[in-house]
């Protein structure tokens, strides 16, 4: 490997080694979550959200907990303008939640900024950025470091005369690439950032210190912020944040070790979205306060509903072993693990029992699990799974091998329990085309009061929906949309509501099988469609949920 082609980060800039305390400080309180997935989270998308999806992210991070929002760069599209102005026009944001607005340091672009903010009744934070490191400045930005420093000044005061009247509002600057900034530039940049916006401990300035590029050890990161937090002025009426990602791979422990190092506030996405690989997961961030017995102030207790609103918004899939929200996090498939695990669960309930206290409030220990499932919304059943020869591993292993039947992890789940059920009455071994069967009549087959009659699409795009319930037919028309949504919207005409939470879909030689999970009211389930094209299998698979009992 070409490994001389690259500067170790001592080479690079210079790294504060006089005095380090974070080795032996301690997290004992959250710091201010900002989830950023809404502006730095949205850019990276290959689709980015439309205002539909946007603002149902926007709801979950309030349901959710979090206290200030990054929403949008205002000035970059009309999408994220409209969005914060929906924000002015509604009442989607508590008062309780600050809205975060992104600029650069460009007059225009700062003043188109503050007009999207007008008349909003919620605290503003406006967040001006601009590239400090050496390579930024040489080749993207031609300035000198006295000139970079005057475009800052010059953006600043643009910020103060078009927003610096606005009640409620504070300022935040970020020198973009901190973490290859000149310690004493990036000081002396900051420092005149909270003399000119007049930084006080009752209006105090946000100074966010980004690992835009992450290069080095978490440790380095560490003794940068802790360098900054020891010698910035006004360092009473200053919000130290950080923006780690995540290039090394190590951008959760980069914010863990800045927090140490004195950072007061964290801006990341909830599941780590980003460009290249990621911004910092909040989501791991938080939980892993939660199991070291420290509130992480945002609740956690769903999930798995959490998952579905992000990977729909965002179009994204979640890695089955991601840390915490993954479909295999709480899975055992060694047989020891799965030993030590079930008498750890034996322990845990004989000690509920014993100080006649529920289950969910005694202390956590046992083993392989860092944090019991319950805690965010999981079952037991999927704790301990198993491989081929056993469990929902053994049962998804048969039917793939068997017919080619591919089941999503949470379909798995939920079949393990019918083929449960039916051993404990049978008693006996299940054999292949038993499972096959059963999955049939349970996901396949299903029949009820309402019939799919008939459905097409024309060349202008209109899709046509004929429904059948008690003898009745019910045509409707749908223009835009496709067939799937047009039945989904048919269905809820007639009073029969179905919600898709998820949809995934295979083609088995000539046939196509979709599998769906679905919401009608407070109740969840799965349903299958099988057909020889995948649009008519998800239309089956449509009926088959409208029609569960």
């Amino acid at each position: 490997m070409p490994w001389h082609r690259y500067a170790n980060i001592y080479d690079r800039v210079e790294v504060p080694l006089d005095q380090r305390d974070w080795p032996n400080a301690r997290i004992t309180a959250a710091p201010l979550w900002v989830p950023v997935d809404l502006r730095d989270g949205n850019q990276a998308l290959a689709e980015p959200m439309d205002p539909e999806r946007k603002r149902e992210f926007f709801e979950l991070l309030v349901a959710m907990g979090y206290k200030e929002i990054e929403v949008g760069y205002p000035s970059a599209s009309q999408t994220d303008f409209d969005f914060v102005r929906l924000i002015a026009e509604t009442d989607i944001a508590p008062p309780d939640v600050t809205i975060v607005v992104f600029t650069p340091a460009r007059r225009d672009l700062i003043e188109r900024t503050a007009e999207s903010i007008r008349d909003i009744r919620n605290d503003v934070v406006i967040h001006m950025y601009t590239a400090t490191a050496p390579a930024w400045r040489n080749t993207v930005l031609d300035k000198s470091r006295h000139e970079l420093r005057e475009l800052i000044l010059a953006g600043g005061r643009d910020v103060l005369e078009f927003a610096g009247d606005r009640p409620n509002t504070r300022f935040e600057f970020s020198p973009e690439v901190f973490n290859l900034t000149e310690p004493d530039f990036v000081l002396e940049v900051c420092d005149g950032m909270t003399e000119l916006w007049q930084a006080t401990p009752q209006r105090p300035v946000i100074l966010n210190l980004p690992a835009t590029v992450e290069v080095a050890t978490p440790n380095v990161y560490a003794d940068q912020i802790e360098y900054m937090h020891r010698n910035l002025s006004r360092r009473d009426s200053v919000v130290l944040s950080v923006h780690p990602h995540n290039d090394r791979g190590t951008g959760v422990a980069c914010a863990e070790l800045a927090v140490l190092a004195g950072a007061q506030r964290v801006e990341g996405c909830v599941f780590g979205n980003g460009e290249r690989t990621g911004n910092v997961d909040i989501a791991t961030l938080a939980l892993n306060l939660l199991a070291q017995g420290v509130d992480p102030m945002i609740d956690f207790s769903d999930i798995d509903e959490i998952a579905r609103t992000v990977a729909h918004c965002t179009r994204m899939s979640i890695h089955e072993r991601h840390p915490y929200v993954g479909d295999l996090v709480h899975t055992a498939f060694s047989g020891t693990h799965q030993d030590a695990i079930k008498k750890g669960f034996a322990e845990h309930r004989a000690r509920a029992e014993a100080t006649s206290r529920p289950e969910c409030e005694i202390d956590w220990r046992v083993p392989y699990l860092p944090i019991d499932p319950a805690d965010v919304g999981r079952t037991y059943d999927a704790v301990i799974r198993v491989n081929s020869q056993s469990g929902k591993g053994g049962i998804a292993y048969l039917l793939l091998t068997e017919y080619g039947l591919d089941l999503p992890r949470r379909l798995q789940i939920d079949f393990a329990r019918h083929v449960q059920g039916h051993t404990d009455e049978t008693g006996s071994e299940v054999t292949a085309a038993e499972l096959y069967d059963l999955f049939e009549s349970v996901y396949l087959a299903r029949q009820g009061p309402v019939e799919l009659k008939d459905w097409n699409t024309s060349s202008d795009g209109s899709t046509a929906i004929t429904l059948v319930v008690d003898g009745r037919d019910h045509l409707s028309m749908h223009r835009d949309i496709g067939p799937v949504e047009a039945l989904t919207r048919a269905l809820a005409g007639i009073g029969r509501p179905v919600e898709i939470l998820g949809l995934t879909q295979q083609s088995i030689g000539a046939s196509a099988v979709t599998y769906l999970e679905y919401r009608r009211g407070d109740v969840t389930g799965w349903a299958g469609g099988r057909s020889d094209s995948v649009l008519a299998a998800s239309m089956a698979a449509v009926l088959v949920a409208v029609n569960a009992p």
